[in-house]
C-alpha cells in the first residue's frame, strides 16, 4: 500500500474516530439534560461573624436574617433539599425552624481564612447524593423564587456548568492613585471627553453575591464559576448585600419593600393561652390585640381563634371572645394538628399560607409547620425554639399585636415583574 493511500485512510479513520466521540458528547449531553440530577440549596452561615455577632440569624424586619432567603428557596419549589451549614447551636435551631437541613460543618472548615469553596466540598464529601449546588448568600435577603428557578434553568436545560448573579450598575470607575505622589488619575470605562449620559450608557455587569449554582463536578476541579460559565442578571431593587452596601436600619426599609414576603398569609390560627397573661387578661379586654384581629379581617386574613379543652378559663370566655372579635372560636383536643388538618382541607388551603400564634407545648408541630408562625416573649423554651419569630411582648401585652404587624408586613408591596 502506497504511503498517500496510508494517510489517507489514517485520515478518515481520525475523521471517523473524532465524529464518533462527538456523538458521544452529544448523547452523554442530551442524557445529563433529560436525566434528574439532585439540587441542593446551601446557606453558609459560621457563627464567628466579626462584624455583627451572628449576624446570620439577627432579627431584620422580624425575621431572622437568613430565614429570608430559606423562605425563598423553600418556596421556589425547585431544591430537592435546602442545606444551612453551620458550626452554632443557635443558627442550628434557627435553620431547622424555616425548614432547612442542617450540616455540621467540621472546626477546619470553620475558621475566619476558610473559602466558601472549602465549605462546600466538606458538604459535598457528606452529600454525595448532590449534584448541583446553590450556594446562596445570607446577606442578600432581597432574593425571589422566581431567581433562582430561572438561573437553574441555565444548568438543567441550556447546559451550562456555572451561574451567578449579577447586577447592572452606573458608576464610572477611576484609577486609584497614592495622594502623596505626583501620579494623575485615569478613567478606566469612560471617556471624560465624551461623557455619556446614563440613559445612554448600558452600564457594567457585577456579581452582586445573591447566589452561585454549580455542578458538583466543577466544584471537584476547585471551581465555583468557570467551565461553560453564564450570570444571571437580577434587578438592582433585588441586589441588597448586608456585607458591605447598606446599614442596617436602612436595610429593614429596603427588604419590607422589596424582600420575598412568603406564600400571602390567608388564614391565622391564634392559641388564645398565646393571648392570656395568667388566665387574667384575657384578649377580649386587651385593646390592642382586639384591634389586631380586626386589623387583619380588614386585610382579608381570616383569624379562627383555638382554646383547649384543659383551658377552663379559655373555654368561659369563648361566647365572648366570638362577640367581641367576630372570629370563630373552635375547641381543640390535645393534639391540635389533628383537629386543623380538617380544617386546611374543607378551606382548601396549604400551611405556607397560614399562620400560627401559639405558646405551649401542644403546639410544636405546629409552630414548625405553618408557613409564619410566632411565641409570645414569655412562651416556654420549647416552643420558642420552634417558632419563626419570637414576640419581644409577653401574653396580654399585646403580643398578638405585634404578630399581626409582621404578617401583614409579609404582604406583597411591590411584585417583581
Amino acid at each position: 500500500m502506497s504511503a498517500k493511500r496510508r494517510h489517507d485512510d489514517n485520515d478518515a479513520d481520525g475523521a471517523a474516530s473524532s465524529d464518533m466521540k462527538q456523538k458521544k458528547r452529544q448523547v452523554a449531553a442530551s442524557s445529563n439534560k433529560n436525566q434528574k440530577r439532585h439540587v441542593a440549596a446551601l446557606i453558609l452561615a459560621r457563627g464567628g461573624s466579626k462584624g455583627i455577632p451572628l449576624k446570620n440569624i439577627k432579627p431584620l424586619a422580624g425575621v431572622p436574617l437568613m430565614g429570608w432567603v430559606l423562605r425563598a428557596a423553600v418556596d421556589s419549589e425547585v431544591f430537592d433539599s435546602v442545606w444551612v451549614s453551620t458550626d452554632h447551636a443557635e443558627i442550628k435551631k434557627v435553620a431547622e425552624a424555616w425548614g432547612a437541613q442542617v450540616h455540621q460543618r467540621s472546626p477546619e472548615v470553620s475558621r475566619d481564612s476558610t473559602s466558601s469553596l472549602e465549605t462546600i466540598q466538606e458538604f459535598l464529601e457528606y452529600h454525595n447524593e448532590v449534584d448541583i449546588v446553590c450556594n446562596i448568600q445570607a446577606t442578600s435577603p432581597c432574593l425571589h423564587p422566581f431567581d433562582v428557578k430561572e438561573a437553574l434553568k441555565k444548568i438543567t436545560e441550556d447546559g451550562y456548568d456555572s451561574v451567578f448573579s449579577v447586577v447592572r450598575r452606573h458608576q464610572f470607575r477611576w484609577k486609584e492613585v497614592d495622594e502623596l505622589s505626583d501620579e494623575k488619575t485615569e478613567a478606566i470605562n469612560l471617556d471624560p471627553a465624551n461623557r455619556p449620559r446614563r440613559q445612554d450608557w448600558p452600564g457594567e455587569l457585577c456579581e452582586n453575591g445573591s447566589f452561585y449554582f454549580t455542578t458538583k463536578d466543577l466544584i471537584k476541579t476547585g471551581q465555583l464559576q468557570g467551565g461553560k460559565s453564564i450570570y444571571y442578571e437580577m434587578l438592582p431593587e433585588f441586589s441588597v448585600d448586608i456585607d458591605g452596601d447598606i446599614d442596617w436600619p436602612v436595610a429593614e426599609q429596603r427588604v419590607l419593600r422589596y424582600g420575598y414576603p412568603g406564600k400571602v398569609v390567608r388564614l391565622l390560627f391564634c392559641n388564645v393561652s398565646a393571648c392570656l397573661a395568667e388566665g387574667i387578661n384575657a384578649l377580649s379586654s386587651n385593646t390592642r390585640n382586639t384591634s389586631a384581629i380586626h386589623m387583619l379581617q380588614e386585610k382579608q386574613v381570616e383569624v379562627i381563634l383555638l382554646t383547649s379543652s384543659d383551658d377552663a378559663v379559655a373555654q368561659s370566655l369563648a361566647a365572648k371572645l366570638q362577640k367581641r372579635t367576630g372570629c370563630q372560636v373552635m375547641e381543640v383536643g390535645k393534639k391540635p394538628l389533628n383537629d386543623l388538618q380538617e380544617v386546611m382541607k374543607n378551606k382548601s388551603l396549604d400551611w405556607k399560607h397560614v399562620a400560627f400564634m401559639g405558646f405551649d407545648q401542644a403546639d410544636e408541630k405546629l409552630l414548625k409547620l405553618a408557613g409564619l408562625s410566632a411565641v409570645p416573649g414569655d412562651a416556654p423554651e420549647l416552643a420558642s425554639k420552634a417558632a419563626k419569630y419570637i414576640c419581644p411582648l409577653s401574653r396580654g401585652s399585646g403580643a398578638v399585636w405585634d404578630f399581626a404587624e409582621l404578617i401583614l408586613l409579609q404582604k406583597p408591596m411591590a411584585k417583581p415583574q
